[in-house]
């Protein structure tokens, strides 16, 4: 099983003293990506966090205004390392390896099946809609939109090129046969993906 499997253990045994609130918010954010990854969202509650973190539900509602809010952050606290978004100077590359990275983290780890739960309950939770596209797919775009301009700027990409579109023609793609599974989501399927597009963007 994939290192993201967490292990919930027992909730954290404190020290006397008051923590540093940023201390405080890590360590919710740690437990809620654990319990999340170990239990899906039929299992993640507000309480178990709280008991998890050793902090109060009151400092919790303080930060998140649902559940679904906090679960989206302590998802990516926990996979964000894996999707990090390198430049080496190859757009090709870069967008291979993001992209396979991103497939290994969906079909290995608990992390597929939670990211479509997440999607699922956004449909019925503003909360966690508007958390989700301000903190996870907003800020994933951006990275990606910024590595198709980069390869703009040094002539390896036409410049006529909607970076946008080409974003949602090879993540859009992988989501919909995660969440849509008629095909499966494969490593090849990824770098099928980039090879097919970048004929065409070149």
């Amino acid at each position: 099983m994939s290192q993201l499997t967490p292990d919930a253990g027992p909730p954290l045994r404190r020290g006397r003293g008051r923590r540093p609130a940023d201390q405080v918010r890590a360590e919710i954010l740690a437990a809620a990506g654990k319990l999340l990854l170990a239990e899906g969202m039929a299992g993640f509650t507000i309480e178990k966090v709280a008991a998890q973190a050793g902090a109060s539900r009151m400092t919790i509602y303080k930060w998140w205004p649902s559940k679904g809010a906090l679960a989206l952050d302590g998802y990516f606290t926990v996979v964000g390392p894996t999707l990090a978004f390198h430049d080496t100077g190859d757009v090709v590359a870069d967008l291979t390896s993001q992209l396979v990275a991103f497939v290994h983290l969906m079909n290995d780890t608990p992390a597929g099946r939670v990211i479509s739960q997440l999607i699922a309950q956004a449909q019925t939770d503003p909360d966690l809609a508007a958390a989700y596209r301000q903190r996870y797919s907003a800020p994933r775009r951006a990275l990606a939109v910024e590595a198709i301009n980069r390869a703009v700027a040094r002539g390896q990409l036409r410049a006529d090129i909607d970076p946008e579109s080409v974003v949602d023609q090879l993540w859009g793609a992988c989501y919909h046969r995660l969440l849509i599974p008629d095909q499966p989501l494969t490593e090849e399927f990824a770098r099928t993906l980039v090879d097919n597009l970048m004929r065409g963007l070149r």
